[in-house]
């Protein structure tokens, strides 16, 4: 099979993913093997090629928003599943017997393994994973739409929910990348009136089309302070901002692998019982109330589609954020 594997991190200008042939792999006993036909491209792909992530496995197939069809079972799993179309995200196994686990935080869960980081992913033509961690595909969705509703979508679905956002509430976005572009779109579907933050013209212009009723460069005051934030930005200093944006009681929510350091900042921007929380990773039952809203209302992704071959590129692309939309590589 064709795939892009990456055996040390490196700056992506230097192309450290390799195109060749691996052999297809078999599914274990708990596990279905999947012909991919659509992988998104992730910020956390980029970490884990520049080494911004410590390296779990080398090489490693990287890739997590992975759509496919089911071609094989292995012995403990259903035959049924043969020939159904799935979705793999990054949560790729759990324990389920930690204390996160029985609490229902799976994504908290210490001994997790991801997709892509900790398993090969869907660059490639095949991927195997878990049988109780794939996920099922609205029909609504094609596959190349489907690909990046897997963690964008899902991963910003999280972050209304970890900001604790009500219908009805004034909702600020910090950053209009792939995820807040799905994220609004939800937050508008539940009745919040929605303002973003966020550098470039395009993406404000998308925001406005997308219902944002307020919409600025970064530095503005939105006219009445927000409920609850949500920073999609890898920066400190958007966070600090963020926070001046706030009611009183409000929470910001930030969504982000990695952050810059937050510089320091006076008490008066967090007293009043504001709230700082972060994001960390998904849970299956995210990804499954996700997908049944995205299907109802329903999202619209916007997508480019790239051939396996392009990768390196793309992700360069990515890092200077020179892409319009949410990046899928096409591999059938």
């Amino acid at each position: 099979m064709r795939a892009a594997s990456l055996v040390a991190p490196a700056p992506i200008q230097t192309a450290p993913l390799a195109i060749g042939d691996r052999p297809v792999p078999s599914p274990g006993a708990d596990e279905v093997l999947i012909r991919v036909h659509a992988c998104g491209v992730c910020h956390t792909d980029l970490h884990i090629v520049e080494g911004d992530l410590p390296v779990h496995r080398s090489p490693v197939i990287p890739g997590h928003q992975i759509v496919g069809v089911i071609e094989a079972a292995g012995r403990d799993t259903a035959p049924a599943l043969v020939g159904t179309r799935a979705g793999v995200t990054w949560l790729g196994w759990a324990c389920g017997v930690c204390d996160a686990c029985r609490r229902g935080d799976e994504n908290l869960c210490p001994r997790a393994q991801f997709t892509g980081y900790d398993r090969d992913g869907g660059y490639a033509e095949y991927t195997v994973a878990r049988t109780a961690f794939v996920v099922p595909l609205p029909p609504r969705f094609a596959d190349l739409e489907a690909a990046p509703l897997l963690c964008a979508g899902v991963i910003g679905f999280r972050a209304l929910r970890v900001a604790g956002v009500q219908p009805g509430e004034w909702v600020g976005l910090f950053g209009f990348g792939a995820s807040a572009h799905l994220a609004i779109q939800v937050a508008r579907h539940w009745g919040c009136r929605v303002g973003v933050v966020t550098r470039g013209p395009h993406h404000r212009q998308l925001a406005e089309a997308f219902g944002a009723e307020w919409v600025s460069e970064p530095g503005g005051m939105p006219p009445v302070a927000f409920d609850r934030a949500i920073v999609f930005a890898p920066s400190g200093r958007v966070v600090a901002a963020a926070l001046e944006t706030i009611r009183p009681g409000g929470t910001v929510a930030i969504n982000a692998v990695t952050l810059e350091q937050i510089p320091a900042m006076p008490y008066a921007a967090l007293y009043g019982e504001r709230v700082l929380r972060t994001v960390t990773n998904l849970t299956r039952r995210d990804a499954v109330e996700f997908l049944e809203v995205a299907a109802a209302i329903p999202v619209r992704a916007e997508i480019e589609a790239v051939p396996l071959d392009a990768v390196n590129d793309v992700l360069q692309r990515l890092k200077r954020g020179a892409l319009r939309a949410a990046a899928v590589l096409r591999l059938a």
